[in-house]
C-alpha cells in the first residue's frame, strides 16, 4: 500500500464551542487554525474543520443503510486508526460517557474486511465512524 497523504474535510457544526470542547478533549484532536466561524483540528494526521453553520429550524433525521445487521447512519466520516490507537480511543470514550450509534464491535467477523468498528455523533449530531484492521491489507478486500 503506498503511503497516503492527509485529507482535508470541513463540516457544519451549529455550536462552535460545544465542537471545539469535543474535538479537542474528548477526541484529544490538536487544534490548529481558528477564526470567528472555523477551527482546524488534527485529526490522526488529517486536516478537520469545523464550520459554524446555524442550526436549522427542523431537525433533519439520519438516512441509515444496514450493514452487518446494524443500521449505519448516512452520511458519517472518520479514520481508519492502527489497533492499538483504535482500543486506546474505544477506552477515551467510554471514559466521557459517550453515547454509541453503534457500539464497539469486530464487523465482519472471519469474512474478508474483518473490521474493529464504532460510531458515535459529535454534539452538532455529524455521525463518526473508527475502524481498525488486524490485517491492514483487508482494507478493500472483498
Amino acid at each position: 500500500m503506498s503511503k497516503l497523504t492527509p485529507f482535508h474535510v470541513a463540516v457544519p457544526v451549529h455550536d462552535l464551542e460545544a465542537a471545539r470542547k469535543f474535538y479537542r478533549e474528548v477526541l484529544g484532536c490538536g487544534e490548529g487554525r481558528s477564526d470567528t466561524h472555523w477551527t482546524d483540528f488534527d485529526l490522526f494526521g488529517h486536516q478537520y474543520v469545523i464550520h459554524y453553520k446555524p442550526k436549522p429550524a427542523e431537525e433533519v433525521a439520519h438516512h441509515f443503510n444496514p450493514v452487518d445487521g446494524h443500521d449505519v447512519p448516512v452520511p458519517h466520516f472518520g479514520v481508519v486508526l492502527e489497533w492499538d490507537a483504535w482500543h486506546a480511543l474505544e477506552a477515551r470514550l467510554r471514559s466521557h460517557n459517550i453515547q454509541f450509534i453503534i457500539e464497539p464491535y469486530i464487523r465482519f467477523k472471519g469474512l474478508p474486511g474483518e473490521q474493529a468498528t464504532m460510531f458515535f455523533l459529535d454534539p452538532s449530531g455529524n455521525a463518526l465512524e473508527f475502524k481498525s484492521f488486524q490485517d491492514i491489507n483487508q482494507l478493500f478486500a472483498v
